[in-house]
């Protein structure tokens, strides 16, 4: 795999060894591999298509199902004592915007104008709910 896959980049100009840099740099990490973009599971199929089969169980051939209806959650409820030291969460959000490589191939550059993307978004949704 590494003879085939070792010189190659995805349309991004993420090479592959940018994508296993953290595996080779912390060999004891789970996975240790990122995908730089959405074209970078394609460019390097025999690497992706491993990892999603073998840690995500998800075929190469099986397809991802979105739902957004948040009715259709099956939570748990917490024991109350266990949902009283909740003060807070996070939702972590490890995805790109259309056009923009992944995390390893990101530039600086690209990472402020997401950022001022966002911030005009965000005053649309501010001034929409105040106005």
């Amino acid at each position: 795999m590494w003879n085939e896959l070792k010189d190659k980049k995805d349309k991004f100009g993420v090479s592959f060894r940018t994508c296993i840099l953290s595996g080779c740099q912390n060999v004891d990490s789970s996975i240790g591999c990122y995908a730089s973009s959405h074209d970078a599971y394609k460019t390097f199929a025999p690497l992706f298509d491993n990892v999603v089969e073998l840690y995500h169980g998800h075929s190469k051939q099986g397809r991802h199902v979105t739902c957004m209806d948040a009715s259709r959650l099956r939570c748990p409820k917490l024991p109350e004592d266990e949902a009283a030291m909740i003060v807070s969460t996070r939702i972590r959000v490890g995805r790109n915007i259309k056009g923009y490589p992944l995390g390893p191939g990101i530039t600086n550059a690209q990472r402020i104008e997401i950022m001022n993307k966002m911030e005009k978004t965000f005053d649309c949704f501010r001034n929409d709910l105040q106005g």
